[in-house]
């Protein structure tokens, strides 16, 4: 069940059109990724979908509302996290929540949402003292206050260090688990192929490609490499007659083979029945960040 639909969305602002007959569907209970370089309509399109701007042209219904003609519907189904809030510097954590609570008809524990993301203990704290990760949790806090059937999160973990990206993405994953439809904006490879279910790759306005991040993969070239180094000399006919093998190349003192299917364990099995050791092993694959770079001819700078 497509619980988001977008049309033909166009938005222009002036000469410049940031959004370019876009369309996708979510579906119920997947995260749906929005994955594209900063400057690529990411944003105009989510708020589109908020009902914040008001698309040229289009259509666009979230469980079956218009954004633009009965906001305050929407408001009651929709939780959003936005790519840069404030909240003043001295407003405390709890008095935040209390004052977002006001907000809906029927509100969650806000208590119990503090305490589901760890900030029970920064309820007295002000804003201005929360740590970049903190910060980033309360506004997801906010976000889910409503009780929303879907949660729209805009390059949540932007700024944050590597572990509290991390500690980000595993809340992600909760909030799905509580039943909630996630739309995540990000320009970061390894968060979406960490977390989405489906991607839709835009590039300039413009959707180049919709699908799984592994069908997305695949689409360009599912084959692996397997480099290692030998502890003796093996004759490259050896692994080239295997069925998972296209080829066989040397770089140096290591063996690059290359495959597809169950591609290590066939030229490991290989090795061990020609009783060659494979020091320095690793599997190479390719990976999102070279499908981008395949379907938009440029990679995305992190």
């Amino acid at each position: 069940m497509a619980i988001i639909e977008v049309e033909n969305l166009v938005k222009r602002y002036g000469d410049h059109t940031a959004v370019d007959g876009i369309s996708f569907s979510v579906e119920q209970g997947e995260i749906f990724g929005i994955l594209g370089p900063n400057g690529a309509g990411k944003t105009t399109t989510v708020e589109s979908i908020e009902g914040l701007r008001s698309p040229d042209s289009g259509r666009i219904r979230v469980c079956g509302i218009d954004p633009q003609a009965d906001t305050g519907e929407l408001r009651e189904l929709l939780g959003v996290q936005l790519q840069e809030s404030e909240l003043p510097d001295k407003l405390r954590v709890g008095e935040a929540m209390e004052l977002y609570s006001s907000f809906y008809r029927d509100p969650a524990d806000w208590r119990g949402l503090l305490a589901t993301l760890g900030l029970t203990d920064k309820i007295d704290s002000q804003f201005r003292r929360l740590s970049g990760g903190q910060k980033q949790r309360l506004s997801i806090a906010l976000a889910l206050l409503g009780n929303p059937k879907v949660a729209v999160l805009d390059e949540l973990t932007t700024g944050l260090d590597p572990q509290a990206r991390r500690d980000a993405w595993d809340l992600i994953e909760g909030i799905r688990d509580r039943g909630v439809t996630i739309l995540l904006v990000t320009h970061f490879m390894e968060e979406a192929e960490r977390l989405c279910d489906r991607l839709a790759v835009i590039d300039a306005g413009r959707l180049v490609a919709v699908d799984s991040p592994a069908g997305l993969v695949s689409a360009i070239d599912d084959r692996q490499r397997v480099r290692f180094r030998p502890s003796a000399p093996i004759d490259h006919a050896v692994l080239s007659r295997l069925p998972e093998v296209t080829e066989v190349a040397r770089a140096g003192s290591q063996l690059i083979v290359t495959g597809t299917g169950n591609l290590l364990l066939a030229v490991t099995t290989e090795l061990a029945r020609n009783k060659v050791v494979a020091a320095d092993l690793r599997v190479e694959q390719t990976s999102l960040d070279d499908a981008f770079v395949a379907l938009t001819g440029r990679k995305i700078d992190n």
